[in-house]
């Protein structure tokens, strides 16, 4: 992917500077976010076609607040300062920014001046419309050379810039959908501003992901661990592209599957893909090494490290391999912790990985590209739509989903009310909408009457989003009917469960899977 233009973001530890560099993305410009420890000579060295600082948590002037080195915005490279980006910028270039006496939060009316319908930055933006701020300080005087090209009713500097030095500031978040002309301001931003081709397309990344793995492999031996997800599925794809024979999937039965999962994945995969395919059963084992384990934490390294030991020994089975190849998405990466991102959670495939293993390395071909860019790579790849777009399912699978200690007993409980769900879901037309759904079994037991008698049993949760990233999602707004009949037909048909909630929180603040 390093023949392209790249546009890199800067973290500042900002929740959107994922959703900033999907933006970019989906103007068919690559992007990479950096911390914001980078340095003007690394940055030289990637050569970007422009720079967008993110948002954050910080005041920049407070004693511990992350800084850019100030010598990067002599770089000549375009810079779009966002949020606390534009604070710092105007801060570190001479400007003052000083808490405000009303945080803006939310929806907020934005009027362009003449200067700001003039600018590049602003092109085919009407004068007024609708951003969403999220700050309680702001840039109360500008640096030498800057202007004023927008405000709201509480922040006169809503957006700055220095166009002969092409660089710009807004105080609201372009990336977000509420804002209005955000994709407009962030793509005149990239073609205006940074002259980006907008190149970056499908076809092409696919030969030259197959390029580097037939580069850093060579003529050794690669493992590919697959789960039946698409993720795992265009890893071994791409992989039997590069090295053709010298490819193994080991489909691993952890335990931890939905209803006749096992037997679905591979059957699925073997009448629609060339790979050979290697299945094994390690349920026992990874109960055993679940027991007792209530962490959420806790039981995604367990996972994650007993994931690698059973494949070091799978792999001695078939002779000498060298690599072990994961379907790890960006996603992954960003939420199981970065120099300035919070950790979210370990995911199995990241955070989870043990210390050491039995591998000279790990290949992760899909490390750069989010959710939606890896469905679009496995039609490009020729993967059937029932593969590519088949229901996200967690590697650390029902573990995550059981609140508490994981036992073969509450598997036996949540794998048939889970099942169901998803049976109503289908059977009213609602899979392609919903992005995910499933139930979750929790800790928790609570009275009921069944038959006329007491009972005291488990809550199962239901879970359903609508998302096109998994970085954020809504709740989706199920048919009360619907959701009054899958409640009756899994308090009837499952044992050990009396009552059936349904959850209406959004992505943030919750995740989307419960642990």
């Amino acid at each position: 992917m390093n023949t392209h233009q790249k546009v890199l973001i800067i973290d500042f530890g900002g929740q959107t500077a994922m959703l900033i560099a999907r933006r970019v993305r989906e103007q068919h410009v690559y992007s990479e976010i950096k911390p914001y420890t980078i340095t003007p000579a690394e940055i030289k060295n990637i050569d970007p076609i422009g720079i967008i600082l993110s948002g954050g948590p910080s005041f920049v002037t407070d004693k511990d607040a992350p800084a850019l080195d100030p010598a990067i915005y002599k770089l000549g490279i375009p810079i779009l300062g966002i949020c606390y980006g534009c604070q710092l910028m105007s801060y570190q270039l001479g400007g003052k920014v000083e808490k405000m006496a009303h945080r803006e939060y939310g929806k907020i009316d934005l009027q362009l001046n003449q200067k700001g319908s003039d600018s590049q930055i602003f092109a085919d933006v009407s004068v007024q419309s609708i951003c969403w701020m999220s700050h309680t300080s702001s840039v109360t005087q500008l640096p030498e050379g800057f202007v004023t090209l927008a405000a709201t009713p509480d922040c006169p500097t809503a957006a700055f810039a220095n166009e002969s030095k092409k660089l710009y500031g807004v105080q609201f978040h372009p990336e977000v959908t509420h804002t209005q002309f955000g994709v407009q301001i962030l793509g005149n931003f990239l073609t205006r501003v940074c002259a980006a081709a907008g190149d970056w397309q499908m076809s092409a990344i696919a030969s030259e992901i197959i390029a580097d793995l037939r580069a850093k492999i060579g003529d050794k031996r690669v493992l590919c661990a697959m789960s039946g997800g698409v993720d795992s599925s265009v890893t071994a794809l791409l992989l039997h592209r590069a090295v053709e024979e010298r490819l193994t999937a080991v489909f691993l039965d952890h335990g931890l599957l939905r209803q006749d999962e096992a037997a679905e994945v591979i059957e699925t995969f073997t009448q629609n893909t060339p790979i050979n395919l290697i299945a094994v059963d390690y349920s026992t084992q990874f109960l055993s090494a679940l027991s007792g384990v209530t962490d959420p934490e806790a039981k995604r390294k367990i996972i994650g490290r007993e994931f690698v030991r059973a494949f070091e020994i799978e792999a001695k089975k078939i002779g000498h391999v060298d690599f072990l190849a994961q379907g790890t998405i960006y996603p992954d990466v960003i939420e199981s912790g970065t120099k300035t991102a919070a950790k979210i959670k370990s995911h199995h495939n990241v955070g989870g990985l043990p210390d050491v293993i039995d591998f000279e390395d790990i290949v992760e071909p899909l490390r750069a590209l989010f959710k939606d860019e890896v469905h679009a790579l496995g039609l490009e790849l020729g993967l059937p739509e029932k593969l590519v777009y088949r229901q996200p399912f967690p590697g650390p699978g029902l573990a995550i989903r059981i609140i508490g200690e994981v036992t073969a007993e509450k598997l036996a409980i949540l794998r048939p009310a889970d099942a169901i769900f998803r049976e109503e879901i289908i059977a009213a037309g609602l899979h392609q909408k919903v992005s995910q759904y499933f139930a979750v079994l929790t800790n928790m037991k609570t009275v009921g009457v069944m038959g006329d008698e007491r009972t005291y049993e488990y809550l199962l949760g239901l879970r359903a989003v609508e998302t096109t990233d998994f970085m954020t999602a809504d709740w989706a707004d199920l048919p009360h009917d619907l959701l009054a009949r899958v409640s009756s037909r899994i308090v009837n048909e499952v044992p050990h469960i009396n009552r059936v909630v349904y959850e209406i929180t959004s992505k943030p603040p919750s995740t989307i899977e419960w642990e």
